[in-house]
C-alpha cells in the first residue's frame, strides 16, 4: 500500500545496525518504494523456520548505495541503533521514564485486549456456523422421518377402522416429534486475558531520534556514481536490486521488481579501470541467455567536475550495453 508524504514524517530514521542500513516499518518502506523507487531486501524471518525464505518480511535492509542517495537527498537520515536503544532504555529506566514507561504497558494491553477480542469473536462466528449447519440437518431428517412414516400409514390396509371408534388412542396415532431448539449462543467474556503484542518499531515507547546536521553521508562503494546514473536519470524509472545471483553488481529493472523482469546486468568500473577481455564475453553471455542486456558504466574523467553538485553523484557517467550475438 502506497502512502504519500502527508502520510509520512520525513526525514526517514534508517537504522545502522552491524555494519548494514535497516528499514522497520512497513508505513516507510512501502512510501520509499512508492515515491523514490527503492525496493531494498526483505530480510525478516521465522527463528524456527530459517528456510521459509520465500515468506520474508521486516525489517527491509538497504543496500549502502540507496542508503547514501536517501540521505544526499534529505529523505532519510542514519541512526546508529545500538547507540540510540542504550540511550533510550536509560531514559526509559530512570525516574523521568517511569510514567511513560507505565503508559506504555498500558498500551500494550490495551493491544493485546483488542487482539482476544478478535479472535474470540472469530472464534464464536466459526461455532456459531457449524452449529447452524447442524441443526439444519437435525430439522431436515426429522422432516425427512415424518413425511416417510405419514406415507406408510396411508399406503397400509386399514381393517380396524371400524373398531378405532371404539379405541381411546388408535395404533396409528403417534405424536408428532418437535424440532429441537436452538442451542443458546456462547457468552463471551468483556476482558479475556489478554494476548502477548510484540511490537515491530521501538518508537514508542523509546524515543525516535532527531537527525544530525553534522552526520556525513554513508560510505558506499565505487560503483555509486552508477548505481545513482541509472537511479536518476532523466525519464527513467529504474529499480535496482543487488545482483548477486546472477554474478554482477545490480540487477536493473524498468518499473517495480514486482511488475517486471530485470533488463540488464549492472557492473560499475572506474574509467581507468583495467578488466579481462574475458570478464564481458562472459558477461555478455550471461546476459543474452538470460535475456538480459549486459551493462557496464563507469564516470568519464572531467565530467564529474564540470557538473559537480547538480544531481546525486551520477554526474560524468556513460553506459555501455553489451549483448551476445551468436547463441
Amino acid at each position: 500500500m502506497a502512502h504519500s508524504s502527508r502520510d509520512t514524517v520525513l526525514p526517514i530514521p534508517i537504522f545502522l545496525s552491524g555494519g548494514k542500513h535497516f528499514i522497520f516499518s512497513v508505513a516507510h518502506a512501502s512510501f520509499l518504494r512508492a515515491e523514490y523507487r527503492i525496493a531494498g531486501v526483505l530480510t525478516g524471518t521465522l527463528p524456527q523456520s530459517p528456510q521459509q525464505n520465500v515468506f520474508l518480511g521486516l525489517p527491509l535492509q538497504l543496500m549502502a548505495e540507496e542508503a547514501r542517495l536517501l540521505v544526499r537527498r534529505g529523505v532519510c537520515f542514519v541512526v546508529d541503533d545500538a547507540a540510540a536503544h542504550r540511550e533510550g532504555l536509560r531514559r526509559l529506566c530512570g525516574p523521568d521514564g517511569e510514567e511513560e514507561r507505565l503508559q506504555w504497558l498500558a498500551t500494550l494491553r490495551e493491544m493485546g485486549l483488542d487482539a482476544a477480542r478478535a479472535r474470540d469473536a472469530v472464534s464464536k462466528s466459526r461455532m456459531e456456523r457449524a452449529l447452524g449447519k447442524m441443526e439444519t440437518g437435525r430439522r431436515e431428517q426429522a422432516l425427512r422421518s415424518l413425511a416417510a412414516r405419514q406415507q406408510a400409514e396411508t399406503r397400509q390396509a386399514t381393517p380396524s377402522e371400524a373398531d378405532s371408534e371404539d379405541t381411546l388412542f388408535p395404533a396409528y396415532e403417534q405424536a408428532t416429534p418437535s424440532p429441537p431448539s436452538a442451542p443458546k449462543p456462547m457468552s463471551v467474556s468483556d476482558d479475556p486475558n489478554p494476548l502477548g503484542v510484540t511490537p515491530t518499531t521501538s518508537h514508542p515507547p523509546l524515543p525516535l531520534p532527531f537527525p544530525d546536521d553534522t552526520a556525513t553521508l554513508p560510505p558506499a562503494p565505487p560503483s555509486y556514481p552508477l548505481f545513482a546514473y541509472l537511479h536518476s536519470h532523466p525519464g527513467s524509472n529504474y529499480f535496482s536490486s543487488p545482483g548477486l545471483r546472477f554474478g554482477c553488481q545490480y540487477l536493473v529493472y524498468p518499473g517495480d521488481p514486482l511488475r517486471f523482469h530485470s533488463h540488464f546486468l549492472a557492473v560499475g568500473y572506474d574509467w581507468d579501470e583495467e578488466f579481462d577481455l574475458l570478464s564481458l564475453i562472459g558477461g555478455g553471455r550471461l546476459g543474452t541467455g538470460v535475456k538480459k542486456g549486459f551493462l557496464i558504466g563507469g564516470t568519464e574523467p572531467g565530467k564529474a567536475e564540470e557538473f559537480a553538485g547538480h544531481g546525486d553523484g551520477e554526474e560524468g557517467v556513460r553506459c555501455f550495453c553489451i549483448e551476445w550475438g551468436g547463441m
